[in-house]
């Protein structure tokens, strides 16, 4: 996925995160960035960033690898996140970059899911960095896999 790929998909279907700031920072095969920098729009009243925008910039890193890799298996998957845990450990000011790592697990997940015919929970986990490569937030998803 590239950038006006990514664009495109959060303009049409999550519009909400496009205008909180949003952005794809890089795509790899088993790694994604994604940032968002601390604006007038997307802050809380203790001038940082607010929580719900660093989750859905948390969120798009984890499922963007997920989502593509479902559409390589050619299978008819759904994907839902059923649970969420989060810490914030820093004030998040500026830009945050969040990034999940966890392709290889994903890839186990579905190979799963698609020999088991049954549905599969994990978790993914997106870590939160300011500019100073300090942690501000750690996101932990649960998601659910199913082959339809």
């Amino acid at each position: 996925m590239n950038q006006e790929q990514f664009k495109a998909v959060i303009t049409s279907q999550i519009p909400i995160a496009w205008i909180a700031g949003v952005r794809l920072g890089s795509f790899e095969k088993d790694k994604v960035q994604t940032y968002v920098e601390l604006d007038f729009l997307n802050q809380n009243p203790f001038k940082s960033m607010f929580w719900a925008v660093q989750g859905m910039a948390a969120e798009f890193s984890g499922g963007m690898i997920l989502l593509e890799k479902v559409q390589i298996t050619g299978q008819n998957i759904s994907t839902l996140v059923v649970g969420l845990e989060t810490m914030f450990t820093k004030k998040a000011v500026g830009k945050i970059t969040f990034t999940c790592d966890q392709g290889a697990l994903i890839d186990e997940k579905i190979t799963e899911a698609i020999d088991t015919k049954q549905g599969v929970m994990f978790k993914l986990i997106s870590i939160g960095t300011d500019e100073s490569g300090d942690q501000v937030a750690k996101f932990q998803f649960t998601w659910s896999i199913k082959v339809k």
